[in-house]
């Protein structure tokens, strides 16, 4: 649900007129044209190296967009899917040509100064405070290290103006392939970035080693954004697949081509702020099966069938559709989810129509190696291990007054509830080698989104009863307390044998409003 204080007043009475001072985003797609995929930039010879500039601009609608800039020969693309292998280095150099102004940092800045206590450099990046000018980089749902020049969100600060960050990533030999995202993770401020588009993918490649099925399909991928016209309060927003704006009722939809009964292998991350989207492909009103080959970035144990995926914000699926014969009535789909009470309203609508052409030319996915090498995921064997801990965390809310606003909660069972601030020390220790088990309920009368950093978790249980899909995820939607009853919850394993774990990072809800209101806190994984 929406929240706004005195602090938040400011940002919308000063924003606009500021933000369109600031560095240009690229042209946004012709609504109702052919979605084609995001270009991308693939490793070579072990190593992927890019330099991107976060900037920001504001369209004619009003709409802020916030962007990752990659110059291609004389052309600037737009946030490139960054396609890696197991056991590659990724060096990105990011730099941000936000308007640097002073006017704006004072009247909008984070409460807390950027500490540096967490990491073993005496500064990661920046000085400074984290205002909306400031930004950084989070890798999400990949296994790499909470450490500067890593995947360390807590620490790192980009300010405008300076000679940019140097990100070096040695992607694990054991990453699970699959499709993962990257966004900017800048306490208090996250939700502006990402609400304005800044968000791409990151694909590990290799997916056809362990399914075989999608060995030498046509490959589709997707994002789906949003973007309020006024981040942090209720009102007019807009979805898009990959940049194409979808209208809400009426207008030119975008398209989706597919060759007459085709099965093409989609990968589709919900970059939204807010939006849990149950997808479907709608063939002459009939919902169409699925065939589930990953979620998060995680293969599943086995494929299978569903109708309906339902995506958190932040979550991924990978998953084969069927073209239908040529003349159907085809769209990509999501249906009404209901977010409780105080949530807000995630409403049906068409993302796409499909368009059954022969004309249709993709990319292909890899043919399987000849005889094909079985992959072992790593955490396979985490359903047959014995908890060393058992946890207990909820989120909950709390309203100050009758008029709001909203204080946000994720809190360790018999602890303090407490808003995450910049110097906290973690609230919970443990340490490489243990294998927990956490209970997350949801005591409030909206649903969140919990999401773990650096490490995927096993869903065990929903509501205290077993699940039959033991899946690995990194996102998982929790429901709504309906005013009565037991608190709903899920119980999760989760994995720290991995040494790369070691370090400091954090746990949040992924309705990112409520992450920058204070819902996350930290967890500390010594060596």
């Amino acid at each position: 649900m929406g929240s706004m204080s005195k602090w938040l007043v400011a940002i919308v009475f000063c924003g606009c007129s500021v933000l369109k001072l600031s560095a240009q985003c690229p042209d946004r797609p012709i609504p109702g044209t052919v979605v084609n995929d995001p270009f991308a930039i693939s490793s070579q010879n072990g190593v992927l190296s890019a330099q991107m500039a976060l900037a920001h601009s504001v369209d004619g609608n009003g709409y802020t967009h916030y962007c990752y800039n990659y110059t291609a020969g004389n052309q600037v693309i737009e946030a490139p899917t960054l396609r890696v292998n197991p056991g590659d280095q990724l060096l990105l150099d990011i730099l941000n040509r936000i308007q640097d102004n002073e006017g704006l940092k004072t009247k909008i800045k984070s409460k807390m100064k950027m500490p540096m206590v967490d990491s073993p450099d005496t500064n990661c990046g920046d000085s400074g405070e984290m205002t909306v000018d400031s930004t950084n980089v989070h890798y999400h749902g990949m296994n790499i290290a909470p450490i500067c020049h890593q995947d360390n969100v807590i620490n790192t600060l980009i300010q405008p103006g300076t000679p940019g960050f140097k990100y070096k990533i040695p992607i694990p030999p054991t990453q699970p392939p699959g499709l993962y995202w990257y966004h900017p993770h800048i306490h208090g401020f996250t939700e502006f970035q990402v609400n304005g588009g800044a968000a791409g993918a990151l694909i590990v490649e290799g997916m056809e080693k362990v399914h075989p099925e999608v060995a030498g399909l046509t490959e589709r991928v997707f994002i789906i954004r949003q973007q309020f016209l006024v981040p942090w309060i209720p009102g007019p927003y807009q979805l898009s697949i990959n940049y194409q704006v979808v209208p809400l009722l009426g207008g030119a939809k975008p398209v989706i081509q597919m060759k007459p009964g085709e099965k093409q292998f989609w990968r589709v991350a919900n970059a939204t702020n807010q939006d849990f989207l149950p997808l479907q492909v709608i063939v002459d009103n009939k919902p169409q099966q699925l065939q589930v080959i990953a979620l998060d970035g995680y293969p599943l144990a086995q494929t299978r069938m569903q109708d309906t995926i339902v995506l958190p914000p932040a979550g991924r699926a990978e998953f084969i559709v069927q073209a239908p014969p040529a003349g159907s009535n085809a769209f990509f789909f999501t249906q009404d989810f209901s977010t409780g009470p105080t949530g807000n309203p995630d409403l049906q609508q068409s993302l796409a129509g499909i368009q059954v052409t022969d004309n249709a030319n993709f990319s292909r996915m890899p043919k399987a190696s000849e005889p094909a090498s079985p992959i072992k995921l790593k955490s396979a064997d985490l359903a047959a291990q014995t908890p060393t801990v058992e946890r207990k965390l909820f989120f909950s809310e709390e309203f100050a007054g009758t008029n709001g606003p909203i204080q946000f909660y994720i809190t360790v069972e018999g602890q303090k509830q407490k808003v995450f601030e910049g110097n906290e020390k973690p609230v919970i220790t443990t340490k490489v080698g243990a294998i927990e088990d956490w209970t997350i309920e949801n005591r409030a009368l909206e649903t969140h989104a919990f999401h773990m950093h650096q490490i995927h978790f096993q869903v065990l249980e929903i509501d205290g009863q077993p699940v039959a899909n033991q899946d690995m995820r990194d996102t998982i939607e929790i429901p709504f307390w309906e005013g009565k009853g037991p608190f709903h919850s899920v119980k999760v394993r989760m994995d720290f044998r991995d040494p790369t774990t070691a370090g400091t990072f954090v746990f949040h809800c992924h309705i990112l409003l409520h992450e920058d209101l204070g819902m996350m806190h930290k967890i500390l994984v010594e060596p």
